[in-house]
């Protein structure tokens, strides 16, 4: 029998990693200092962007409230439009910016919906190209990015200043 092994020297670090106690996105929130090394884009009261740190596509990142709440319903008014609007700002980005050829904007509201961190909501910006989904991607469900992380991250944190 055959055994197809794929090698990921990047991901040592996603293993190695010291973990997190707790909500992930409250520790990122409270940690201003720590904001290079969890790859945060952008801060304001209200909420904060950061990288995918294992995104769908290259570029991908979120718009993440300070306040912990899995219930949009329960997010203030305020708080939901303030997020809207860097949406807005964000998709600008990774078009003009970044030369992404569409964006995919999403929330999944709990874990039967998707969440991988459910109890703390978070929008999501993907990039997309014209034929970023190919044959690797729709048969052997294997994603191939054509950068590195910290290239990507760097690109985008430039970026900020112009555009959010």
């Amino acid at each position: 029998m055959i055994e197809d092994i794929l090698y990921a020297p990047w991901r040592d670090e996603y293993v190695t990693n010291q973990k997190i106690e707790g909500c992930v996105f409250c520790h990122i929130s409270t940690h201003e200092a720590d904001d290079e090394s969890h790859h945060v884009l952008y801060r304001d009261e209200l909420c904060f962007i950061v990288m995918n740190r294992y995104p769908y596509t290259p570029g991908h990142f979120m718009i993440i409230p300070h306040m912990h709440t899995d219930r949009l319903e329960e997010l203030p008014s305020e708080t939901w439009l303030h997020i809207s609007g860097l949406a807005q700002k964000g998709v600008r980005l990774l078009k003009e910016g970044f030369g992404a050829h569409g964006v995919n904007i999403g929330m999944n509201l709990g874990a039967a919906a998707g969440a991988g961190i459910a109890e703390h909501i978070h929008l999501h910006l993907v990039p997309r190209w014209q034929r970023d989904t190919n044959f690797i991607t729709s048969i052997g469900q294997t994603r191939v990015y054509s950068t590195d992380f910290e290239k990507i991250y760097k690109k985008i944190k430039s970026l900020i200043p112009e555009y959010i």
